[in-house]
Order: C-alpha cells, then structure tokens, then sequence
C-alpha cells in the first residue's frame, strides 16, 4: 500500500512539474497568448480524482513557484490557483460525476476565473489590459481537457495495472 501511494505522490509531481515547464515554455507571442494555463488544467486534474493536491497551500506554493519562474507580481498566481483550488474543493463532489464535456465546461469556468483574476491584479498594478485574444485560452483549455483528462487517467491506471 505504501508503495502504491509513493507511486501516486510522483506521478503526482512529474505531471505538476511537466504542467509547470508548459506553462513557462517560451512560445512566439500570438501562441503565448492563446496557450492554456497547463499548470491550473493538471491541479484541476488532481483536486477532482487524484486524492492527493487537497490543500490550499500547496496551490499557493505552487502558484508562488510560479509567480517566481514568470516574473510577476509575487503572489499572482498563488491568488488565483488558491481561488480555483477552492471552487474544486467546493464543488468537488459534483463535477467528479459530471460527463466529460460538462466538466470541460467547468474547467472552463475555472479558467476563466483565474483570467479575471489574473486581469484585475494587472489592472490595479497598473499594468496595461491584456489583447482580446487573452481571454480565449479558456476556451482552448475547455477543448484540450477531454484529451489531458483521459491522458492523465491512462497514466494513473497504467501505473496502478505494472506489477
């Protein structure tokens, strides 16, 4: 049994850790603009089936992980994956049973949550407001998660089946 935890405990961390690479990769800056927030998408993931990211201050540290790799304000990231960590937790017991186009759809809520979020922390650091094509990662995010859902699940089962 402990070895099988210590199995979801890295696995846990790879995905967060590869999530976090995709979230800082340098892209050209139409791309940048559309590119899902990988590292909320895989938290998400975690909160509703892992078991294992549960508490708030672990998307707090690794929201000022973040914060830190990206160069912005110090606590940016910690505040939005700390609100959106909070509505999973709120609501966890429902969109687990959700089919999947209906949890996209919530992951798309949550998304766009943290872009508000994201966006008024901007807005009263004075910074100027991001182009209209900002606001549409949500919306790649709500397409890919179907497809990182049943990825992150193959994993998961493919791990707990190899003796």
């Amino acid at each position: 049994m402990a070895e099988r935890r210590f199995s979801d405990e890295a696995l846990l961390w790879i995905t967060l850790t590869a999530a976090v690479i995709l979230t800082v990769w340098p892209l050209p800056e139409l791309l940048r603009l559309i590119w899902p927030y990988w590292t909320a998408m895989v938290m998400i993931y975690w909160v509703l089936e892992g078991h294992r990211f549960r508490a708030l201050g672990q998307a707090f540290l690794l929201g000022l992980l973040l914060d830190v790799l990206t160069g912005t304000l110090l606590g940016q990231h910690a505040l939005s994956l700390v609100v959106v960590s909070f509505l999973l937790e709120r609501f966890r017991n429902q969109l687990r049973f959700f089919p999947p186009w209906q949890q996209a759809v919530a992951v798309m809520a949550l998304l766009l949550n943290d872009r508000l979020i994201q966006w008024a922390v901007a807005l009263i650091a004075g910074e100027p407001s991001p182009p209209a094509l900002w606001w549409m990662a949500p919306l790649v995010g709500m397409v890919l998660w179907p497809w990182l859902f049943l990825g992150m699940d193959a994993l998961r089962r493919r791990r707990r089946l190899s003796p």
